[in-house]
């Protein structure tokens, strides 16, 4: 089995000093940081600990506004505009819709992404290692990691012939990962089968369809409808006695088999770290996108357990974390 650090995709090019005077030179007033992400989460945390660390406390020398999509992709634009119009100094987004409305809303304020999925096709910067324009921050993608999620799969339950996938083929994001997901099934040896889930409403009937085909094995993508769904589509596979993988670890928390993707929580502190070097001068196009360095493998033991699996020691060895 391939060590999972050798999938840690590169840093692209080391950080480009600007001779650009300080946020604190420029203004009188603490900078006003807004925040455009779907909901609060424990990642936030991280990213705030680390400002403080920088020496940003909120009240005092920082002011952060929050706003919230609450899993409904399509509010981003109007928060995005109401970010602009408070006259933030520097804007945060949590997901690429949440850029892309942050991007259209603004081509003067500066924005970092702490999450991004394909940022160069998904029109938000010309490149990973000098995005230009307002933005920068960081991509959840890497070379190989969905093929690797299908190859952690197999390596749990070696029967597995026919993965089920539950995807939005609307979304552009899912598109682009379908795709790699498809070579990574070919390099491990599996079928897959699409089901197409575009909202809540759609799980009932794309339940019914797994049901009656012939995958043995489940697979979600992280999305804002199944991030909010995870109790539901982790019963279903336990239920049904399906192996399942996910990008999140918050699906196996609910009783999914594995999970294995960047750290978010990492992903957020490096965020904070550009937010530092930006409000201190630095131009956001001249700082690259960066990839993720450092990945989460999680296994749920008591779920491999009941669907009658031996989880082989020596990704008992690898993972990050087993629940029990």
């Amino acid at each position: 089995m391939t060590d999972r650090r050798a999938f840690i995709g590169r840093v692209a090019g080391g950080l480009l000093a600007s001779p650009l005077v300080t946020f604190a030179q420029q203004h009188a007033n603490p900078p006003r940081i807004g925040i455009l992400g779907s909901t609060y989460g424990t990642a936030w945390d991280a990213f705030r600990r680390v400002l403080r660390e920088l020496g940003y406390v909120e009240g005092r020398n920082i002011t952060i506004e929050w706003r919230w999509a609450e899993g409904k992709a399509d509010r981003f634009p109007e928060l995005a505009t109401e970010l602009v119009e408070l006259k933030v100094d520097l804007i945060v987004t949590s997901s690429t819709q949440a850029a892309l409305a942050a991007k259209q809303a603004t081509s003067a304020i500066p924005i970092v992404m702490a999450i991004s999925s394909y940022p160069e096709k998904m029109g938000l910067a010309e490149s990973l290692a000098r995005p230009s324009g307002n933005i920068t921050g960081f991509s959840n993608v890497a070379p190989e990691l969905i093929g690797k999620r299908l190859e952690l799969l197999k390596a749990i339950a070696p029967k597995v012939s026919r993965v089920a996938v539950l995807w939005n083929p609307v979304s552009r994001i899912e598109t682009y990962g379908f795709r790699e997901m498809l070579a990574g099934a070919a390099v491990v040896g599996v079928e897959i089968q699409t089901i197409e889930v575009r909202t809540p409403d759609d799980y009932p009937a794309a339940f019914a369809t797994l049901t009656a085909s012939r995958a043995d094995a489940l697979h979600a993508f992280g999305n804002p409808v199944s991030f909010k769904h995870p109790q539901l589509i982790a019963d279903f596979a336990l239920r049904s006695l399906l192996p399942s993988s996910y990008d999140e670890k918050l699906f196996v928390d609910a009783g999914g088999l594995l999970s294995y993707g960047p750290s978010f929580i990492d992903l957020f502190q490096r965020a904070a770290g550009y937010v530092d070097k930006i409000l201190k001068g630095a131009k956001p196009g001249d700082l690259p996108i960066q990839q993720p360095t450092k990945f989460e493998f999680v296994i749920n033991s008591k779920t491999a357990k009941a669907l009658g699996l031996t989880v082989p020691s020596s990704l008992l060895v690898l993972a990050d974390e087993v629940i029990q």
